[in-house]
């Protein structure tokens, strides 16, 4: 259950900080974040046109097999770097 309240609490922590983080940092959030909610990526890969679509449905695709656990995991620590490093 504390895993679960982290998670929670990191996706709070991460809508209040002081800059916003790089195009990487927020495709690493939302890989982990989908993975951590509702596991492996499915549907198909959005179009050549859709370039937003794409690079998140890679940055998903990037953590498949990897369980809810480890992925909020993966993500409270995230957030908690950005913390450190941008506020």
């Amino acid at each position: 259950m504390a895993l679960e309240q982290d998670f929670a609490a990191a996706q709070e922590r991460v809508k209040k900080l002081a800059k916003r983080p790089s195009n990487d940092q927020l495709l690493a959030l939302y890989g982990l974040f989908k993975q951590a909610t509702e596991g492996d990526v499915t549907g198909k890969r959005p179009g050549m046109l859709d370039m937003v679509g794409r690079a998140k449905h890679d940055a998903w695709t990037a953590r498949r097999g990897t369980d809810k656990a480890a992925a909020m995991q993966a993500y409270v620590a995230l957030v908690e770097s950005l913390v450190k490093t941008i506020g």
